[in-house]
């Protein structure tokens, strides 16, 4: 969904050809997985940062155009997201060893530092949070889109797929939220910290389906987007929010399945994760039907596509600079926010986890059911560091309790058995390790916070982020 596509306005025969051509790459990607042609070095790790541009009150401010112009002048790794109040940082690809975290954290930070004095030259700020508390419903139109035809196309291929009918948001919280919106502007209002991880062909089935039964504690420990339009609602109220804004579950594919297109997914990996692409093509209408002339190798077709289907753990195509595919699972459960050393810690825990789980002697898979490990997801999401969920044992546990016992040694092991630097394991894992003692994520310090002081969204907001300025992870933030 990064790549700009040609045009925003769609003929009947583009939907054909595009089918055509998106049947012949998926066909080819299943040679591909039989032959094992895919790259199989050391495991990689990446990420992708979503963050706000707010004025001096904490409100949203929608100049990232002239945001984007300084940052390609500077050479940075930004581009545009829906909204004109948002910009995604990329970071460089890194092999998964050594002192790779401390290196994500410098990389991140000198980025973060460079993007917030662009902002100064605007008169506006940086931002990292889940939800921006300030943000409003009348301020998520089609008038704050960004000027890029894919989020134009998609606005319009959506509500053609729903007949013209509004976007329903349906949110069950503490407080509870009940709205209509015309377009898929209700997305934007949802930024995350999106995790890479790269593995080998013959691995990527045990860690595709390890990062499911990871992502209801990575979600807990997380949390950071409880408000949204000044209702208090789900530790990570993103999760819900992304689902129902671009929902399409009335929407039904070939096979007869439903086509929601922000999903958990319908079950494990049995052999491989062409499984995936198999399900892409046949149970997901197409939403962009952009042509390309690319040769079929490069799966232009194949990668747009997918690229429209937002799994909260997504596998990913890409190609080396010699041309070879590799295998990429993509973790999107992680609300951004609420500082570096925050995310930081958040990949540090992950990497680690993912790691050991993928690796043990029994897959965990095999231990917990599907749709349990779905189930522990959305509590998970709903009531962050106090939820309870069904662990690999059959039995009921505490997150904090199953966070501190068992995850947090897990994160350890893994990190051991990727030849982690020991000092930047014990730095990043402690700011987790923090978290769990005085049980405290972006959430809790967000709702505590108003516990204090009153549910005023922009002194929660300024709050906020003059802490996130000075750098100290949320467990260390006073309130």
């Amino acid at each position: 969904m990064g790549e700009e596509i040609g045009s925003s306005r769609f003929r009947q025969k583009d939907f054909r050809c595009f089918l055509s051509n998106l049947s012949q790459e998926t066909s080819l990607l299943g040679d591909w997985f039989e032959q094992g042609v895919f790259c199989d070095t050391d495991k990689m790790s990446g990420f992708e940062l979503e963050a706000w541009l707010v004025n001096s009150d904490g409100y949203p401010s929608g100049v990232n155009e002239a945001f984007l112009r300084l940052a390609e002048r500077d050479g940075l790794p930004i581009v545009p997201e829906l909204s004109r109040f948002n910009v995604e940082i990329n970071s460089q690809p890194r092999d998964l060893q050594g002192k790779v975290l401390s290196q994500m954290f410098a990389e991140l930070d000198n980025t973060w530092r460079q993007c917030c004095g662009l902002a100064q030259q605007l008169d506006v700020a940086m931002m990292m949070t889940g939800i921006l508390p300030t943000v409003t419903d009348a301020e998520l139109i089609l008038a704050n889109m960004s000027d890029v035809k894919r989020f134009r196309a998609l606005n319009e291929q959506v509500l053609r797929l729903r007949n013209g009918r509004p976007l329903d948001i349906d949110i069950q919280g503490v407080d509870s939220l009940k709205m209509s919106h015309g377009d898929v502007m209700f997305e934007s209002a949802a930024t995350s910290f999106q995790l890479h991880f790269q593995v080998g062909i013959n691995q990527s089935a045990r860690y595709y389906n390890a990062a499911h039964v990871l992502s209801a504690p990575m979600v807990a420990i997380s949390a950071n987007s409880p408000y949204l339009f000044g209702c208090d609602l789900w530790d990570e109220t993103r999760i819900p929010l992304f689902e129902q804004a671009v929902a399409m579950a009335d929407v039904y594919g070939r096979d007869g399945a439903q086509a929601g297109r922000v999903t958990f997914g319908s079950g494990y990996i049995e052999s491989s994760l062409y499984e995936c692409f198999l399900r892409n093509l046949g149970c997901y209408p197409v939403l962009l039907p952009a042509l390309h002339d690319a040769p079929v190798e490069e799966l232009a077709h194949l990668r747009l596509h997918n690229g429209t289907i937002w799994r909260w753990n997504r596998p990913l195509i890409g190609f080396d600079d010699s041309g070879q595919p590799h295998l990429r699972i993509e973790h999107r459960v992680v609300p951004s926010g609420p500082t570096v050393i925050d995310s930081i810690a958040n990949a540090a825990l992950f990497y680690g986890v993912l790691e050991s789980m993928a690796n043990t002697e029994t897959a965990p898979e095999s231990l917990l059911d599907f749709e349990q490990a779905r189930a522990n997801f959305y509590a998970a999401a709903k009531h962050g560091l106090h939820a309870e969920v069904i662990w690999l044992d059959g039995k009921k546990v505490a997150v904090l309790e199953l966070l501190q016992r068992q995850i947090l040694p897990l994160a350890w092991q893994g990190l051991k058995r990727l030849g982690i630097d020991n000092d930047d394991a014990e730095l990043f894992l402690g700011v987790i390790e923090g978290r769990i003692k005085k049980q405290c994520n972006g959430a809790v310090w967000q709702r505590d916070y108003v516990a204090r002081h009153g549910a005023n969204m922009q002194q929660l907001t300024q709050a906020y982020h003059e802490r996130q300025q000075q750098g100290q992870p949320v467990h260390e933030w006073s309130w």
